[in-house]
């Protein structure tokens, strides 16, 4: 077996709860030296430290696939490909979701930005994870009007039938050009219908000329299927749901225990 790339997810997969990579992680991985990318449904802002702290070079995909990009030499984001949300249905979404949901969290990403117009519950726990501040829209009626290249909105919510109501009332508007996909438990992100991790890996696959058999992923949640089912060796966190075991060439160790470092030098090397 030689593995030439290997894609990995951040949230419960390389990260662990504190929404970190622990020390011994990053060792194992970069030891391993098999080039890696990260494959993530956060904005590159929030990947910047994984990314330094794997010392990744190359491309790396942000939003579930919606922006395939590679850090410059000033350390900005430089863009490879992009899908953004027409602004009209980020318009649509947002209002209907403030009006329907008020209590949930709304908040949504341009390339460089995170905007929310109120710090409630989901926005406070979504900084403990990334440690980044949003950019506070004091207007409502300013804040529910998106911006022209809009990546991500996000919803959080830790109500169950919340979530569940949300998912169904987005479903309902039948809107032909964005994905809606749960995120963890408290997560529902809407991106690009374009906006898949497996286009991401798609793309790295064809500019590398990798074969299927020379690559290999690491994923815990239903948002990483497609991503898992492209690679020759998906290998699933011990915290995955069940359903995504059941795709698994291997199970390895939680993400609170280095699952990822420890795949990659027990079934990779």
């Amino acid at each position: 077996m030689t593995i030439k790339r290997i894609f990995c997810d951040m949230d419960g997969t390389l990260l662990n709860s504190e929404g970190q990579v622990s020390k011994s992680n990053a060792t194992l991985i970069r030891e391993a030296a098999i080039p890696v990318t990260l494959v993530s449904a956060r904005a590159p802002m929030e990947m910047k430290d994984a990314v330094d702290a794997l010392q990744l070079g190359g491309v790396q995909v942000a939003f579930n696939g919606g922006l395939i990009y590679r850090i410059g030499d000033n350390n900005q984001v430089l863009p490879i490909h992009t899908q953004i949300i027409k602004k009209s249905t980020v318009k649509q979404l947002l209002r209907g979701i403030r009006f329907h949901f008020p209590q949930v969290s709304l908040s949504y990403y341009d390339l460089n930005n995170w905007y929310c117009d109120k710090i409630d519950e989901g926005i406070r726990y979504e900084h403990s994870l990334t440690q980044q501040c949003p950019t506070f829209i004091h207007n409502e009626d300013q804040f529910l009007e998106g911006h022209t290249n809009t990546f991500k909105i996000m919803m959080i919510t830790f109500d169950e039938a919340n979530m569940l109501e949300l998912e169904k009332y987005l479903q309902s508007l039948e809107l032909p050009e964005i994905t809606i996909q749960r995120s963890g438990k408290a997560y529902l992100e809407i991106t690009h219908l374009l906006a898949k991790k497996s286009k991401g890996i798609a793309y790295i696959l064809q500019k590398e000329q990798l074969a299927r058999e020379e690559t290999a992923a690491f994923g815990d949640g239903h948002n990483d299927l497609p991503m898992l089912e492209m690679v020759g060796y998906p290998i699933v966190m011990d915290n995955a749901f069940d359903d995504i075991k059941a795709i698994a060439y291997q199970l390895t160790k939680s993400n609170d225990e280095d699952g990822v470092g420890y795949g990659i030098q027990k079934f990779l090397k």
